[in-house]
Parts: C-alpha cells; structure tokens; sequence
C-alpha cells in the first residue's frame, strides 16, 4: 500500500443507489433568497456520504453498524445463553458514533460525546472542524480543555488593560476576544470539568450565539451562520469535576457513546504509530464543506419534508410522557411536571396509579416528559438522517435511529417500573439507547393495535376549527359543540386513562371553549 496516498481514497459516486430522488430537490433557502445555489460536481447529500464513509473507513476505525436499516426482517442470530443476539441488517446500515456527529456538524447542532478516555471522542471531534475548511493545526489550537481553574475570561478573552485603566464607563472597553468563539465548529473537551460559573458564560453562547463580558457583547455566528459544537465527557451522567448544569446538560441535541477499539483491526494502529500520522492531518479535499455549501446544506436538511402519517405517530409517541394520575386534583394538572414542582417523586405517584396498566402505559416508564426543545431536535435529526440517506421524505425508520441519540439524556427511565425489576428487561436500566428504541417501537406497535392510522375525530375537529369561524352560524357552532362532547363521552367511557388521551381530552376542552366564546359573541352582536 502506498502510505502516502492511503488517506486520500474517497469512495465513489453514488454510495448509495438509492438516492436519486433528492439530488434535485429545492431548498428553503432557494425558496426565500435570490442567492445562487453553491456549484458542485457532486450534490450534498452524496458529499456528505462520502464524508462519512471516509470518516468510518479510513480515519476512525470504527465497525460497530448500530444505526440499522432493512429490507424486510433483518437476519438474526442468537449467541450464547444470556439472549444475546446478533442482527444483521439488509439495507445500508451506520456506526452511531461517526453518523450522529456528522449530522450534528451537518445541521448546526450540539453533540455531547461519551465515553472512557482513549476512545476518539476529541479526534472525531477535531475532524468535524477539518470538514468545515478549517486547517487542523487551527482546530487543535482552538479546542477549550475543561478544567477546574479555567475562567470566564480564559473561555472567552480579556479587556485592554489600557482600557482598563483610562476607560471612563465600560463601554469603552476594548475586548481582545477569543479567536475560537466564531469558527464554524466548536470542542470543549471534558466539559465536566469546567467551573459552574464558566458553565454558565459557555451556555450563553451554546444558546443565544453570543458571549459578554464588561457589558460587551460579542457574536458567535461564523460566517456560514450555521455552527456545530461538540463536547466530550466520560459519561453523561452531569458528575464531574463540577456538576454539569442542567440548562447547559439540556442544550445537547445529541448523545453519542464513543465505542471502544476493534482490536481485529490492530495493523492499522501499527501503521499509524510507525508513519506518524493523525487522521486529521489527511482529509480530503473533496469531503471539505466551504461556507457556502454549509449553509445550504443546512437549509436543504430543514427542507425534508415531513409527512402527516409519521408526524401523527410522533405526535402519539410524545403525548405518553406528560400524564399521570394522581399528579393533581384538577384534571390538567395530572402531570408529572407538577409532581416534581411541588417536591413529589414521580414513581412514588406511579406507583399509586390503579387506573391503567403499567405493563400497557409506556409513560409509567418514565419519570419525565419531552420538551418543546427536545421535540425540535428529534424533528431536525429525523430530517438530517433522511437527506443523509437520499430519501424524498422523513420515514418513521430515519425517526427511529436518531430518537435514542436525541433524547438520551432528556427522557428519564423510572427504575421502579416493572419491567425493570425482572428479566431480561433489566438491562434496558443501563442502556438507554435500546430502552429508547424499544419505546418508540412499542409505541407505533400500540399505534397500529388501535387502529389510529385511520379515523382520527380529534384531528378532524381541529382542522374543522381551522378553516376559521366566518360564516358560521349559531346553530353549526352549536353542532360542533355536541360533537365534542360526544368525543369526550366516549373517551370517558374506556375507563382507563393513558397518557395518550391526556393531550386529546385537553384539545377537545380548546375547542369546546373557543366554540362556547363564539356562539357568546354571536348571541352579543344580535
């Protein structure tokens, strides 16, 4: 093997057969800007299949294809007398640790990357910054080591001691800012480390895109606008040296294990170390996104569409976290958000419920529901992985193999449940990932037993409201007040309440009330 060009094999176009549909698809951004469309040989998505099979073949070394995808059943393998298995998909498959931060530099996003010292999480990281033009020597230079003494101005730079001395407010101070603050890719190596008061200075940049100091305000928007961040801890528990803090631990859109080293593939360190080479010191130039191509790449993952089938099984999956019997008196605030306000425990309020099976109730297994913000990043992945994988349109599987990076770490298990106790369930307590799969994957089971993807009354009164209240006369506002609570009726009459019916029963209340104001407002203008 020629040592000197071995870095350099780019795999060939099309990696994918597949994935033609979306060569030629409009961006939002050419939907709304007169601007030109970046010139390549080479569309994006494929560029950044190239990107990632360089990445997984020739820099990281790393064949752990848990991101499966298949045709069909894949096939399987039972191993040993613990119920291990093997799977072996039939369609293009990925290593988690390479794809997710790969899309999060796609996106613009925020990955959190896990695991014991030695595994590549800071040389992945690195070549994230080498992909986006930057030269590795900068990257390296620009990586923010976390430990206990660094400081707010270490983090972000330091006054003009001149200004210091002669400025007569603090406006006329002079900030000599960090360097690293505007590149396109940011590293905080072992963010654990860092001093909760710095914490709190790198949270405003991580979620405003600015930082101040000395009433100084300062952008960290590189010039493509979109920037990636990526942080390295030994696990995502928030210990550390310094707890992590819960509003910057929230901001992580992704969490991605670094999988250990496949000593099967034991020549290729030999090589390395007798070579002296690093990875990052060999990207291809093909596989380098320039600016503009960053900003379209973004703007062409946001375009993906996102069909209503899978966004009313998303919007099932989601509604099973927020309720819980017994959270309060009124019916509303049956939420384990209330319980944890108001100093309770939520499995001890699980425990209590007598109203529905635990063993049927997939929220019973968590001691949280998913925000807004968790919501957002789930939708924005789901859509990277589909353009990453030359699809038209977001599939319930793209959703599927990001759903337990995304919330990993955002929804909690309850440990107390059942299912945790006995078994070989017991496993899915540590390994979050597999337990967060198998959520969303009892969850579109549950879907599809209740026959959900046909009729669904509740839409149907929604998108009736929709269409807005001109014309509507008294008497078919009337109508539609029955015909809600006609569907409230017949939820109340299952007799057992899901967190499912919680966000149904609560948007039929909405439209029982905006109907009530209307007949009101009618009878008034009489």
């Amino acid at each position: 093997m020629d040592l000197g060009n071995r870095w350099q094999k780019v795999s060939e176009s099309p990696t994918r057969a597949k994935a033609a549909a979306v060569t030629g698809q409009i961006t939002a951004e050419e939907l709304f800007s007169d601007a030109p469309a970046p010139d390549s040989t080479v569309p994006l998505d494929e560029k950044l299949r190239q990107a990632y099979y360089w990445l997984v073949n020739q820099a990281v070394i790393s064949p752990f294809y848990d991101v499966e995808f298949s045709t069909g059943a894949p096939i399987t393998f039972a191993l040993g007398d613990a119920g291990a298995e093997l799977q072996l998909p039939t369609d293009q498959s990925y290593s988690s640790n390479v794809l997710l931060p790969l899309l999060t530099f796609a996106v613009g996003g925020r990955c959190l990357l896990v695991g014991g010292p030695g595994r590549g999480k800071t040389t992945l990281a690195i070549l994230m910054g080498v992909l986006s033009g930057s030269p590795a020597k900068d990257v390296r230079r620009h990586v923010q080591q976390g430990q206990p003494q660094v400081t707010v101005s270490d983090l972000v730079g330091m006054p003009l001691p001149r200004d210091l001395v002669n400025a007569a407010s603090l406006a006329d101070i002079t900030i000599a800012w960090r360097s690293w603050l505007t590149q396109p890719v940011k590293i905080v190596d072992e963010y654990n480390r860092i001093p909760t008061k710095t914490q709190s200075a790198l949270l405003t940049m991580v979620a405003e895109g600015y930082v101040e100091s000395h009433d100084q305000a300062h952008s960290t928007t590189p010039p493509s606008g979109v920037e990636s961040w990526f942080f390295t801890a030994n696990d995502d528990a928030g210990g550390g040296t310094f707890p992590v803090i819960q509003a910057l631990r929230d901001r992580m859109d992704v969490t991605v294990a670094a999988q250990g080293f496949n000593n099967r593939f034991f020549d290729e360190l030999v090589t390395r170390v007798e070579a002296g080479e690093r990875p990052e010191d060999h990207v291809p130039a093909e596989i380098v996104f320039g600016t503009d191509e960053q900003r379209a790449l973004e703007a062409a993952i946001r375009a993906v569409p996102l069909p209503q089938h899978v966004r009313r099984q998303l919007e099932f999956f989601a509604g099973h976290f927020e309720f819980v019997q017994h959270g309060g008196r009124r019916f509303e605030y049956r939420t384990k958000d209330t319980v944890t306000t108001g100093g309770g425990q939520v499995p001890e309020v699980i425990d209590e419920n007598s109203g529905a099976d635990l063993n049927v109730d997939i929220g019973s297994q968590t001691t949280n529901s998913l925000s807004v913000r968790s919501l957002q990043t789930l939708i924005r992945y789901a859509k990277a992985m589909a353009f990453f994988r030359g699809m038209p349109e977001v599939s319930l599987d793209d959703v599927a193999a990001v759903l337990p990076f995304s919330l990993r770490g955002k929804l909690l298990p309850n440990t107390q449940h059942p299912r945790f106790d006995v078994g070989a369930d017991r496993e899915l307590a540590f390994d979050s990932v597999s337990w967060l799969a198998d959520l969303f994957a009892e969850s579109r089971r549950q879907f599809s037993a209740l026959g959900l993807g046909g009729s669904d009354p509740v839409a149907d009164e929604l998108a009736l409201l929709a269409r807005g209240l001109e014309g509507v006369t008294g008497i078919q506002a009337s109508q539609r007040l029955t015909a809600v609570e006609s569907q409230i009726a017949f939820i109340s009459r299952q007799g057992k309440l899901y967190g499912r019916h919680f966000d149904d029963l609560l948007a039929l209340k909405y439209l029982h009330q905006r109907y009530t104001n209307y007949v009101a407002w009618l009878g008034s203008a009489r």
